[in-house]
């Protein structure tokens, strides 16, 4: 009996040591492949503007409510409290200790397509590579060209504080092997219009807009069920309204309104964009008109879909 119980606890020990070093394995981070890494090109700063406007890097790298000029000085700190803890937005200037200045196009890349640091830990979905690992590769070359071109600016931002499990980093890796890809969330047909293409890129990538107009799981993760159809708001207790042709949606909306929204701020009804979407607007201002054309015919082509966040309770009496 003695003999049987230590070949059964040997067993077990090695059950658990299996099943430790899988998921060790399981959740290891995953970085770019160099054929990947090769398409990263030599980077053309003039074109990573468009991009860092179309990601909207200085609504949360900027320091809050920065204006003009002082949204390049991208020094972090915005506060994100969401029901996993708060997230704290880092300093992503060209200051070699504080920023990424000592970071490559490699190491950018690595962090927006697969939420990979330079130093091989995982980054919280909080910074939105699970949109951004849809983008080209080309693309992140770019916008690494342009950051060069931005001031560095002293000053760590402070560190995230999270409660357990969520502040164990290595857990993210099983995240990742369920809800990151890079393939499209809409799958259209092959003779879709080039323009409605260009806008699935721009909002299903770099601008990564079903990041707030998307309800999210147990998880965190956004539900691709109801693509665009609004959201609880990640702080506090308003919503991010839908933006399909559902009800409560977008519907009496034309594509010209949409892309006359996103350049000046007006709804059909001259009501004026505020929030949080004031500070995307004035980014999404600083694209081509083809770009907000582009977004607004994709927009579109999205499947209908009911209010994605509960009814507002009326008030008693």
């Amino acid at each position: 009996m003695r003999a049987w119980r230590k070949r059964s606890a040997a067993a077990a020990l090695v059950v658990v040591v299996a099943g430790a070093a899988g998921g060790w394995l399981l959740t290891a981070p995953e970085r770019l492949d160099a054929q990947t890494l090769a398409q990263l090109g030599p980077g053309d700063a003039a074109k990573g503007e468009r991009i860092f406007h179309a990601a909207g890097c200085s609504s949360c790298h900027a320091r809050p409510k920065a204006e003009g000029e002082a949204r390049l000085e991208l020094v972090g700190g915005l506060e994100l409290k969401t029901p996993f803890g708060t997230f704290v937005a880092p300093n992503i200037s060209q200051d070699p200790e504080d920023g990424i200045g000592a970071w490559s196009a490699e190491d950018l890349a690595n962090a927006m397509m697969k939420g990979v640091s330079p130093a091989g830990e995982h980054l919280y979905p909080a910074f939105p590579y699970a949109s951004y690992a849809r983008m080209r590769p080309s693309d992140i070359g770019d916008l690494y060209a342009f950051l060069k071109t931005l001031p560095p600016v002293k000053g760590k931002a402070a560190a995230n504080d999270l409660r357990f499990p969520f502040n164990v980093r290595r857990g993210i890796g099983l995240w990742k092997r369920l809800y990151l890809g890079s393939e499209p969330v809409i799958a259209l047909p092959e003779d879709t219009p080039e323009l409605v293409l260009a806008g699935r890129y721009l909002v299903e990538g770099p601008g990564h807009c079903g990041e707030c107009h998307t309800p999210r799981n147990f998880a965190g993760a956004v539900d691709k069920a109801q693509w665009l159809a609004g959201a609880p708001a990640a702080e506090g207790t308003g919503i991010v309204p839908n933006i399909t042709s559902g009800e409560g949606g977008i519907a009496d909306w034309s594509a010209q309104d949409i892309a006359y929204y996103l350049e000046s701020g007006f709804t059909p009804d001259f009501d004026s964009v505020g929030g949080a979407m004031a500070d995307v607007q004035a980014n999404m201002a600083q694209l081509t008109a083809a770009d907000r054309e582009a977004i607004a015919a994709y927009l579109k082509t999205v499947s209908p879909h009911p209010n994605g966040y509960p009814p507002r309770q009326k008030p008693a009496g």
